[in-house]
């Protein structure tokens, strides 16, 4: 048998009764990080051998693994927090069994995504997790445009040295919505900011800990686009109130329920 096993994303009460007697029956415990998940089976005196499972080595020591598998021997999978096989190596060992006829049982617990929800306050009907966004640049712009018009409340897991820049390129390709940051989840630094992009922009200071970042999906309840104006136009009335060309493009781009990207794009096309 393979168990996915869950572990604690910061309070190591959150281990369950299950876990702890999987862990101590199983013949191994393949482990992202065995430095981390050692002080977890010291907490819980659990001696079980262990093996180091992460994306540097998984090619090799998966089909070690499977070997054990199938000559009978259980192993139990467990990621640095939360659920294995979710933006994890752990799913490609899932592949492997299933492929080769190998049970697997979920052993349930914490997962960051999942309480992020739950506490964001948006809608929790219809929800997709698009986990980590892509480092560079262009294929993470790509991968917004995609979700842009999704309808659902989306998820997204962020290294806190990229959330400003992140959640900048959210606004210019999103629009304006509505959405709540998750920090340090279950430990004593928890902490919920909650409001539109740029004001949550704007009220981030020092970023520290690891974030969850829930975002409202497109919704059809906007305001309608003005009859008889032109992008240029309504751009041209905001900055008439007061405002930047910036934040015009921005406000426009809520009227015309669109990104701002968007909007620039559509500027470019009626000046020529």
């Amino acid at each position: 048998m393979l168990y996915l096993c869950a572990t604690p994303i910061g309070n190591l009460d959150d281990m369950t009764f299950r876990a702890v007697n999987i862990l101590r029956e199983v013949n191994l415990i393949a482990a992202e990080d065995t430095r981390r998940t050692r002080k977890l089976l010291t907490h819980f005196d659990i001696h079980t051998p262990m093996i180091r499972f992460d994306e540097n080595c998984k090619a090799t020591v998966a089909e070690k693994i499977l070997a054990r598998l199938q000559a009978g021997e259980s192993v139990a999978v467990v990621s640095d927090a939360g659920l294995p096989a979710i933006s994890d190596p752990g799913a490609d060992l899932v592949k492997l069994a299933v492929d080769a006829g190998i049970k697997v049982s979920p052993v349930p617990g914490a997962n960051a995504a999942l309480s992020a929800l739950i506490c964001s306050g948006l809608d929790t009907s219809k929800f997709l997790f698009a986990g980590f966004a892509p480092k560079t640049q262009k294929n993470r712009r790509d991968f917004l445009q995609k979700l842009s018009t999704v309808d659902a409340t989306i998820i997204f897991y962020e290294a806190p040295h990229r959330l400003k820049t992140f959640l900048t390129e959210l606004v210019e390709v999103f629009g304006n919505r509505r959405a709540t940051l998750a920090r340090e989840l279950t430990k004593i630094h928890e902490e919920f900011l909650r409001g539109t992009l740029d004001e949550l922009i704007a009220a981030l200071d020092e970023v520290r800990g690891e974030f969850v970042v829930v975002v409202e999906g497109q919704t059809q309840t906007q305001v309608s686009p003005p009859v008889n104006e032109t992008v240029a136009q309504v751009v041209e009335k905001f900055i008439a109130q007061g405002l930047d060309k910036k934040a015009a493009m921005r406000e426009a781009a809520k009227i015309f329920n669109v990104s701002r990207r968007e909007i620039y794009n559509a500027l470019l096309e009626e000046d020529t």
